[in-house]
């Protein structure tokens, strides 16, 4: 009878056997993550790519990448890292990257959805009044401002006064916090926008005219301004796709549902990743070919 570490190692057999195929399918070493960006999920970043750079002497990395988001310091540490060892990151979403994910999956030289695929509004999470869970920064923004204006119209109930003055989560250092946290989020999405995906931009597609420093830096900014326009997409978990990206935001998604082989074994990999996680009873998860690391 098989044991269940037995099962559990033929699982991750077949995990490294999927991800086999997508590395030999992309062209990439394959690194994949489910799960929130939580502090010291950089330091397991820099151990699996350390890891990855020390067998392979591929100059690109395919990271598959599914999470509900979380600190964008975070998500700085993860590309940073990622850089230093790589000339070409792609990102493959099989299913969603919200919020400061989101802000990771652009840092990419190439963005890989299907129809399915989903990215989200930039909301970058910070600590919440009770120290423990993580809330939207932009929710506590948003609504500090229409307080705001209501106090001067002055139409601010009592109970709204009281909130303003003493309500978790409304306190300046708080709110400095969270402004802070939504200024860096959009700051480093200009910058990977121009420095990586927009490199190889050099004539816009209808004129074919030469493409500026300046241009590219306009363009950036512009997809950065919506994607933090909260009145557009209402919800922190609002699923932007991949259609909606090109055609709203004007940028350049490819899709893998285009290539059947790509799909089949993005699918087939994504599928038993998320299946085992759920078995361990796991939050989160990185892979390579060798070594599975769940925690949470």
């Amino acid at each position: 009878m098989t044991t269940p570490q037995n099962a559990n190692d033929f699982i991750e057999q077949q995990l490294d056997d999927r991800a086999k195929c997508l590395e030999d399918t992309h062209g990439a070493d394959v690194l994949a993550f489910e799960g929130p960006l939580l502090f010291s999920v950089d330091d397991a970043f820099r151990t699996m790519v350390e890891e990855l750079r020390a067998t392979s002497q591929k100059k690109k990395l395919a990271i598959v990448l599914t999470t509900l988001g979380g600190y964008i310091e975070v998500v700085q540490r993860i590309v940073e890292t990622l850089r230093h060892h790589y000339d070409v990151i792609d990102f493959i979403i099989p299913n969603y990257a919200f919020s400061a994910g989101t802000v990771l999956a652009m840092s990419g030289d190439s963005i890989w959805m299907d129809y399915y695929s989903r990215l989200g509004p930039i909301d970058p999470q910070v600590e919440g009044p009770d120290k423990r869970n993580m809330v939207p920064a932009l929710g506590y923004l948003v609504q500090w401002q229409r307080l705001l204006e209501k106090a001067q119209k002055g139409t601010l109930t009592t109970v709204e006064a009281q909130l303003m003055i003493s309500g978790p989560g409304f306190d300046q250092a708080s709110l400095y916090q969270y402004e802070q946290a939504r200024d860096l989020s959009v700051s480093l999405l200009k910058e990977w926008l121009v420095k990586y995906k927009f490199k190889d931009w050099t004539r816009t597609e209808s004129r074919k005219k030469p493409v500026t420093p300046a241009m590219k830096t306009r363009r950036a900014g512009d997809i950065a301004r919506k994607l933090n326009a909260s009145e557009k997409w209402h919800s922190h978990e609002s699923g932007i796709s991949m259609e909606v990206l090109r055609r709203d935001l004007n940028v350049k998604i490819d899709d893998f549902g285009a290539k059947s082989d790509l799909a089949k074994c993005i699918k087939d990999y994504y599928n038993l990743l998320s299946d085992y996680m759920r078995k361990l009873d796991k939050t989160g998860v990185l892979h390579r070919r060798g070594k599975y690391l769940p925690f949470m």
